[in-house]
Formats: structure tokens, sequence, C-alpha cells
């Protein structure tokens, strides 16, 4: 009897408990299944890493099957579960076939992050038809076409879904030698609130993330300048560059149950730098 401590505080911990729990699964992926494109490196693979560790079960799509077997076996490793799909986004017909397969692998579909991507630093007066082409390909039509793709198959399923598009500070910021990406990244996010909007009766949301400044194989010619970054760094009210570990947080609430009222937004995950300018 002494043990069992007095009745109305046993009740008023459970009262307390309960909600906390409540909140916390809201942002659970246990159960969901995922392709994240251009998953064998950089900011894609921490992504596939974190929505596992979240407890979806993913499927990493890029066109390196070595890669992408390296980060899988670490999934599975980790305890989550991983399949590998390969895919060249530049191209509609495999962007259907890696997210048919990815579904097929999974036993499902519920969420798209289209994180694969292209940049080139070139002056604009040198840009020619063919970078503009590879990159615009890579970074918008290819995003498109995967998540066309996810989205019949999301339909059809009747469940809804979500897409997470890997947007960019250049979505929203003129970036100079950097015209061909800054419009693609800018193409992206309009798609994404018009996508947003088409697909919500579907029950399909649609957001991005927009990475700051972080040093990644994509960037890296940038960070070999000293200057350059001292400069960057000046501009960043965080006063710090970006750890890939600090775009998983967004990415998983964008594709979790907390996320269910929200779609056609951008978040920028850049330290300040856009709230600053």
């Amino acid at each position: 009897m002494g043990g069992a401590g007095p009745p109305g505080k046993l009740a008023l911990v459970s009262t307390f408990v309960t909600p906390a729990l409540t909140a916390l699964s809201q942002f659970s992926l246990e159960g969901r299944r995922a392709l994240i494109t251009g998953a064998s490196r950089g900011i894609g693979r921490t992504l596939a890493e974190g929505l596992g560790a979240a407890g979806a079960r993913v499927a990493l799509g890029a066109r390196s099957g070595d890669e992408l077997k390296a980060v899988a076996e670490g999934i599975r490793e980790a305890g989550g579960t991983a399949a590998t799909v390969l895919l060249d986004v530049s191209d509609a017909a495999s962007c259907g076939r890696a997210v048919r397969a990815a579904a097929e692998a999974l036993g499902g579909l519920d969420v798209l992050v289209n994180n694969a991507g292209m940049e080139q630093v070139c002056p604009s007066l040198d840009v020619d038809e063919g970078l503009w082409d590879r990159i615009l390909d890579t970074n918008l039509k290819g995003a498109f076409f995967c998540a066309q793709a996810a989205a019949r198959i999301m339909r059809d399923a009747g469940g809804g879904g979500a897409v997470v598009n890997v947007c960019s500070l250049t979505s929203e910021v003129g970036i100079p030698t950097a015209v061909p990406y800054g419009s693609s990244k800018s193409g992206l996010l309009g798609m994404t609130r018009a996508l947003a909007v088409e697909w919500a009766p579907l029950g399909i949301r649609v957001n991005g993330i927009a990475p700051g400044y972080f040093r990644t194989d994509l960037t890296e010619v940038f960070y070999r300048d000293a200057a350059w970054q001292q400069a960057m760094l000046a501009k960043i009210p965080a006063g710090r560059f970006g750890q890939l570990d600090d775009l998983v947080g967004a990415t998983v609430f964008l594709c979790s149950p907390a996320a269910a009222y929200v779609t056609g937004q951008c978040l920028f995950i850049d330290g300040g730098f856009m709230a600053s300018i």
C-alpha cells in the first residue's frame, strides 16, 4: 500500500506525461517510406540517414551504385531499413523508373526528398547551352519528374504524402557566377508553391528547405578561398557555416505528421542570413 503512493499524485503524473508523448510522436516517421535523391553523399546522404533514424524506411537514389550501397549499409547497421535505386535525374524516364522501383522495394511511397543537384561556377557571359541544360535538367526538370511520379503513386494509394524540395539561398537571392544554378533553384521554389496548391486536395504536401552556406562537394570551390570565407561569415548572424546535421530536423518535421497543415512553404536554414539582408 505504502509503495503505491497517493492516487491523486499518480493521476497528476499521468496527465502530465501523456501530452508530451503525444506531441513527440507527431515527429516520428515510423512506418513512412521515403525516397531521397542524390543520396550517395553530402546533404542527400545526411538526410537519408536522418530520416532513417527517425523511423522511415528509405530508398536511396543516385547514379553511383557503389556509393549508395555504402550509405545503405550504414543505415542498416544503425538498425534502419534501406534500399537503393539507380537514378539519373536529368532523364525523365529514369526518374519515373527509379521512383517506381523505390515504391516497389519499400512497399509503397509516402515521402520524396528531391535533393539531387549540380552547380558549376561560370560568369554569365560564358555560359553555353550545354551548361545551362545540364544544370536546369538536373536541378529543376529532374525534381519535377520525380515529384510527378511520386505523386501518382501517392494519389493511387489514397493516403497522401509529403514532398520536400531542397532549394537554396539562390531561390531568393542573386549570386554572381551562379546564374543557371540560381535560375534552377528559383524555379524549384516556384514549382514547390504551385504543386502545393495543385496537390493539396490529394493530401500531398509540398514544401522546401533552403540551406544557407554549407560546405559540401558542390560548394567546395567557394570554401577554398579564405577571403570569401571571411566575408561570408561576416554576413551570417549565427557566426558559423552550417553543419549538415542542421538540415535534418527541419526535413523530418516537414515529412512528419507534425507538419500536417504545412504546405507550399520553404524553410531557410541559414543561421539568420536571409533575416539580416
